[in-house]
């Protein structure tokens, strides 16, 4: 069994920031990529940014320059700080995994349960 719990996630005013966190756990052997994507009402969830266990980061041209990706290895925890956060930022946030299990098996994907982040003043 594997679980990512996300937290961090709330009401915030136009320009402001929030640090979301993903811990996964469970029985877990190795993660190779860790992402973010959100979803708005009424539009397809998008990725907003990856990392990979090499910490090889990518991001969607909309959150560049306002939003970075870390990891921890170690306790198997993705981060998204998130800066000038704007209405359009205005999402549920999930994170998401590429997790193996165990040695000889296939690598999955896993999500989290999603996390909501509301821009408004």
């Amino acid at each position: 069994q594997v679980q990512l719990v996300e937290s961090g996630g709330g009401l915030v005013q136009p320009g402001g920031s929030l640090r979301l966190s993903c811990a996964a756990s469970g029985s877990i052997l190795s993660i190779y990529a860790m992402a973010w994507y959100r979803q708005a009402p009424g539009k397809q969830r998008e990725l907003v940014a990856g990392i990979t266990v090499g910490g090889s980061t990518n991001y969607a041209d909309s959150v560049k320059g306002r939003f970075t990706i870390s990891r921890d290895n170690a306790n198997n925890t993705v981060y998204l700080q998130m800066n000038s956060l704007q209405p359009e930022d205005t999402a549920v946030y999930y994170c998401n995994a590429d997790i193996r299990r165990r040695p000889g098996i296939s690598w999955n994907n896993y999500w989290g349960q999603g996390t909501q982040v509301t821009v408004s003043s």
